[in-house]
């Protein structure tokens, strides 16, 4: 490797850049999904600008609701691992889904609750159900990221092979493009990578 092929990026600069790059991508960070109209049911608009991803607000949305009736509202722990056990059904059993209330929401719920009622009990078997409840939001999360998100409407698109960006993921190209160009002109690197 030449001394050329690598560069240095002060802290300041490189903690400037990063700021730039958030704000460029802010519109669509939480989507997880091209932003055409195939995807619609599976991103969520909040204003004109911003895009969020709809399991994950399913799942975010059913772990607080599932953590205040654990934790606030309390219930025995044998009914937590009933629940904890519930969750894991659905996540199994469910297929990849339009509707997000059976794969998403109510296994966050039902785990968050587990959760919240074993840290509640402030006991040895309710630190066991808490520590199985995280084990277990950690595995399907875990299982989720090496399955991917459903590509499966971009299969049949017409715009797959075109050269350049299809329309779900033009807008974000454009910012990346645009964020390069006010990169490059305020810093004056040479370049930023691929």
């Amino acid at each position: 490797m030449s001394p050329r092929s690598v560069s240095f990026v002060p802290r300041t600069q490189s903690r400037a850049i990063d700021r730039l790059a958030r704000g460029a991508h802010a519109f669509h960070r939480f989507a997880h999904h091209p932003l055409c109209g195939e995807y619609e049911g599976e991103v969520v608009r909040i204003g004109r600008r911003i895009r969020v991803c709809r399991g994950c607000s399913f799942a975010a949305l059913g772990g607080l609701i599932g953590l205040f009736l654990g934790a606030i509202v309390g219930m025995p722990l044998p009914f937590a691992v009933v629940l904890l056990a519930a969750a894991g059904a659905l996540v199994a059993a469910v297929p990849r889904t339009r509707s997000k209330l059976p794969s998403r929401f109510l296994p966050s719920v039902f785990a968050a609750a587990a959760a919240g009622s074993g840290a509640r009990a402030a006991d040895v078997p309710g630190a066991l159900v808490l520590l199985a409840a995280l084990g277990a939001v950690a595995f399907a999360v875990l299982r989720y990221r090496r399955r991917g998100p459903d590509r499966g409407p971009c299969v049949n698109c017409p715009e797959r092979d075109r050269p350049v960006a299809c329309r779900g993921y033009a807008r974000i190209v454009r910012r990346e493009r645009a964020f390069r160009r006010v990169v490059a002109s305020r810093f004056r690197l040479e370049e930023l990578g691929p």
